[in-house]
Parts: structure tokens; C-alpha cells; sequence
């Protein structure tokens, strides 16, 4: 009977663990996805071009170090909104671009398309509580794939492997949130911060593989 109510200790506090995690992990996400598009909002008036939208996503890459490092801090919280922020600021000239070659409702068709599908896949996680733990290497291995093929189509300029690459990464970001939720949820992340900033990340890749998909399919051009 002791034994019993210990492991039920357990299993209570585990729960509200995971739950605590859950809903700052949400609530942060939310916050960094408004900034996000409020910084991206300003590069777009600014015209900023795209040597700025490398600038900006290296500058972007170089801050998600320093997040990862002060994670477990007070400090990670200004820093997540700071790689958040100059992410959403890199974002500005490539919706600026689409803007102007793609039809009027593109940009909200793709935003539309990456809310269904990360509502529906995380909340599945959540509500099924399945583990999908099993699918991290191979998205691990598909993504170094899909980042070599990215690196190659530099070179030789590819329409149609463009758009397979993209097509990749939708799937590739939709299995990443399947298992970034999953690992909240199994308790495999216990770190809120991070589990935002994954979940940033494959919202973020899937908005914008979605948008070269759209605009391919359903452009003017």
C-alpha cells in the first residue's frame, strides 16, 4: 500500500511537471511568434533587401547559442524574444518578395495552412500521448539531407529540386512536431525555453516551405 502511494507521489508531481512545462512552453511560443511577426512586419516597411535577410539569419544563428547556454536561466527569456525577434526580422524581405510575385493572399494562406497542421499534429501528441520518440533520427538524418540538397541547388539553380526540397521539409517539420511535443509530453524536455524554441523552429520552416509551395502551385507567375 506504501509502495503504491509513493509511485502515485510520483506519477501526480511527473504530471504536474509536464503540464507546467506545457503551458509555459505555449504561452512563450505565442508571445515569440507575435514578436516574431511584428519584427518581420518592420523589415518589410523598411525594404530591406535580401543581403540584410542573411545578416539577420546569421546574426539570428549565432544568438540561438547563447540561448541554449543561459536556457536554465533569467537571461534565456530575453534571448529566446532576441533569436525570436531576428528570425521574424530575416523573415521581412522574403514575405516583401512573395508579396510581389505571388498573389495577393498568399502569405495567409501559408500562415493558415502551418496553424492547421501545427494544431492538429501537436495536439495530437498531446491528446494521444503517443511516443514518438522512435521518429528523431530518422528526421534527424533527412533534414542533414535536405540541407545538403539546399547547398547543392545553390549551385546548379534547380526549379524542380527547389520545390522537392520544400515539399521534404514540410513533412520533415511536421514529424519534428509530432516529436518535439511527444518529448514534452513523455517528459524528454523539461526545459521550457528549449521546447519553444523547437517548436519556433518547425513552425518557422514550415512557413516558409509552405509559401514556396504555394506560390509555385498558385502564384500569377
Amino acid at each position: 500500500m506504501e509502495q503504491r502511494s509513493v509511485y502515485s507521489t510520483s506519477d501526480t508531481r511527473s504530471a504536474i511537471e509536464v503540464n507546467k512545462v506545457l503551458k509555459n512552453t505555449y504561452l512563450l511560443l505565442s508571445m515569440t511568434l507575435v514578436f516574431s511577426a511584428i519584427c518581420a512586419a518592420i523589415t518589410m516597411n523598411m525594404n530591406l533587401g535580401f543581403g540584410a535577410r542573411i545578416g539577420l539569419f546569421i546574426a539570428a544563428i549565432a544568438s540561438l547559442f547563447a540561448v541554449s547556454k543561459f536556457a536554465n536561466s533569467t537571461a534565456g527569456l530575453g534571448l529566446v524574444f532576441l533569436f525570436t525577434g531576428l528570425m521574424g526580422a530575416s523573415l521581412g524581405p522574403l514575405l516583401t518578395y512573395y508579396l510581389n510575385v505571388g498573389h495577393p493572399g498568399l502569405i495567409m494562406e501559408a500562415f493558415g495552412t502551418t496553424a492547421i497542421i501545427f494544431v492538429a499534429l501537436s495536439g495530437y501528441a498531446l491528446v494521444s500521448k503517443k511516443d514518438f520518440s522512435f521518429m528523431g533520427g530518422f528526421l534527424t538524418i533527412g533534414l542533414v539531407f535536405a540541407l545538403i540538397a539546399i547547398i547543392a541547388n545553390l549551385f546548379f539553380q534547380i526549379p524542380a529540386l527547389h520545390l522537392a526540397i520544400n515539399a521534404v521539409i514540410v513533412f520533415i517539420m511536421s514529424g519534428f512536431i509530432l516529436y518535439d511535443t511527444s518529448r514534452i509530453v513523455k517528459g524528454g524536455e523539461t526545459n521550457y525555453i528549449m521546447a519553444t524554441v523547437a517548436l519556433y523552429l518547425n513552425i518557422y520552416n514550415l512557413f516558409t516551405s509552405l509559401l514556396a509551395l504555394l506560390n509555385a502551385f498558385g502564384g500569377d507567375d
